[in-house]
């Protein structure tokens, strides 16, 4: 871990590690959970006999499940930018404008790789 250019200290950023790293761990579980119940939910499907009904039900929670898998993925992405911004120092500057990100928003959010403001504007 090398030292941030961004004005942290060594203590705040390995707090940060570590919960990136759990954060990870956590959707990295929740990902696999919902893609075993979506298999869970095709399989009982083909061995059942259909009612509109209940396709359109599990068609509408299949939707739901991948909207949430998307956003673990998208989260997992961001963390995986966190964890290496870490490594190369530059955790909490602004991937977009290099400006630093408040200290409160990576505590509340420490998978954050730009101001809010930068956030906005992709």
């Amino acid at each position: 871990m090398k030292a941030s250019s961004s004005g942290f200290d060594q203590a705040f950023l390995r707090l940060q590690r570590q919960r990136l790293l759990e954060l990870r761990a956590q959707l990295q579980r929740a990902t696999r959970a919902a893609e075993a119940e979506e298999g869970g939910i095709n399989a009982q499907s083909r061995d059942e006999a259909h009612e509109f009904e209940e396709d359109a039900q599990k068609l509408a929670m299949l939707e739901v499940e991948g909207t949430l898998v998307a956003h673990d993925v998208r989260r997992l992405d961001l963390v995986e930018r966190a964890l290496a911004k870490i490594e190369d120092g530059t955790y909490g500057l602004s991937d977009v404008s290099g400006r630093p990100i408040p200290k409160q928003r990576l505590e509340a959010m420490p998978e954050a790789i730009d101001t809010v403001e930068d956030a906005v504007k992709k």
